[in-house]
């Protein structure tokens, strides 16, 4: 490229010379093509590091090949979490061992921990994976992003009213202007009631994700959709709706979403490992594709038990989190509000409500108040039916495990 330089310089020192030739110029015009395309081929070549360009699709959780590993008094690692036995917590001790341990005869249960009363009873991890493993939850991190919107409003940083009109800057420069996409408020992003054409679980649908992961620049897709409908008439499943969100979090807080997440949810909670896929300008986006660990995803679920604490420290507002127990709409089957779904399980005889974060692949972040329970599943049965395992696994082989 040291060819490219000197004839810019050449040309920068005689732009009208006779002596510039037109061959000159051809040849300054091919070293700006490849300028222009080595990144792109250096990008596609395949150098081996293992780590994926920014918003290119997800990779594969790293493995390391470790040995299943199931523990009914887990160890205190010193990570914040309490741990107690089942026995103590009023659980079948041998009934939740025998049953823990029969997980890892259904394919891709990568993991689960149990906790209850705030302590840690049980964890068991499979298929190689291990309590330090870093697990891609992929759309259980929505739920996270809702947190975040919760901690910026209580923070006086937003409101859920505010609309996209306050919130983007000349959002009628932006494709398939709609007064309607001006009106859209905060509040209809966490519970998926845009009115964009938004739907993940339409394959022709204009907002479709694997539509969004093809652009450049995933924010001015969302932006650019029409509208198919009013704000807050009727759901679809929109992970295009919660990058917007997240996007509007970091604007309003002065900070990237990952640095405000760290400060103000990750390091109360003593969750120092994380990381987030990234849209193709490298941005921390809000709309899945996080990895945790296991126990962490468990520390997060615990804050919507315990109103926002995490041992004896304020994190979330707790009307945050008493919002996020509501049935505000549906989607498909379950109930759904603030970016986290409602499902009812029959627990020793009686229905009780459960509340949950999920993500492709049988990733699940499950929250029963009633039972003072987190249950934290992670998988790698990504699009298939499988994913849904974990809906048979929480009333068969943990919860019919209470006393």
């Amino acid at each position: 490229m040291r060819l490219c330089s000197n004839l810019r310089h050449q040309a920068k020192r005689f732009p009208s010379d006779q002596r510039w030739s037109a061959l000159s110029w051809r040849s300054l015009s091919l070293c700006v093509l490849l300028t222009l395309l080595l990144p792109f081929y250096a990008g596609c070549s395949g150098s081996g590091s293992g780590s994926p360009s920014p918003g290119s699709g997800p990779r594969p959780d790293a493995n390391p090949r470790l040995p299943p590993s199931v523990s009914i008094a887990p160890e205190n690692t010193g990570d914040g979490w309490p741990t107690s036995t089942p026995d103590a917590e009023g659980m079948d001790a041998q009934g939740l061992l025998a049953n823990v341990q029969s997980i890892e005869n259904y394919p891709g249960v990568d993991s689960v921990v149990v906790a209850r009363n705030g302590k840690l009873v049980a964890e068991a991890y499979f298929n190689g994976y291990g309590r330090d493993t870093l697990h891609d939850v992929r759309s259980a991190s929505k739920s996270i992003t809702s947190a975040l919107a919760g901690i910026a409003a209580d923070q006086g940083l937003l409101t859920t009213e505010d609309t996209l009109a306050d919130s983007i800057y000349q959002l009628d420069g932006y494709d398939n202007w709609d007064a309607r996409k001006g009106s859209i408020k905060l509040i209809d992003l966490l519970h998926m009631s845009s009115g964009l054409a938004c739907d993940d679980w339409v394959a022709s649908s204009p907002g479709n994700e694997e539509r969004m992961y093809r652009t450049a620049d995933w924010l001015k897709f969302v932006l650019d959709l029409p509208m198919i409908g009013n704000p807050g008439e009727r759901s679809s499943y929109c992970t295009g709706g919660v990058i917007l969100l997240g996007s509007i979090v970091a604007n309003r807080s002065g900070m990237h979403l990952d640095e405000f997440a760290a400060t103000y949810l990750f390091n109360p909670l003593g969750i120092q490992t994380v990381e987030w896929r990234r849209s193709p300008d490298g941005r921390a986006t809000g709309g899945g594709g996080m990895r945790l660990k296991p126990r962490d995803a468990a520390k997060f679920g615990s804050l919507y038990l315990d109103g926002g604490m995490w041992l004896g420290t304020r994190v979330l507002p707790e009307s945050w989190v008493v919002q996020s127990q509501q049935r505000v709409t549906t989607l498909g089957a379950d109930a759904y509000g603030l970016l986290w779904w409602k499902r009812s399980f029959f627990v020793r005889g009686a229905q009780q409500e459960c509340v949950f974060a999920s993500g492709n692949g049988g990733n699940f972040i499950f929250v029963l108040p009633s039972e003072r329970m987190v249950v934290v599943f992670t998988g790698s049965n990504y699009n298939s039916r499988l994913g849904n395992q974990p809906f048979e696994l929480l009333p068969e082989k943990i919860l019919s495990a209470l006393r």
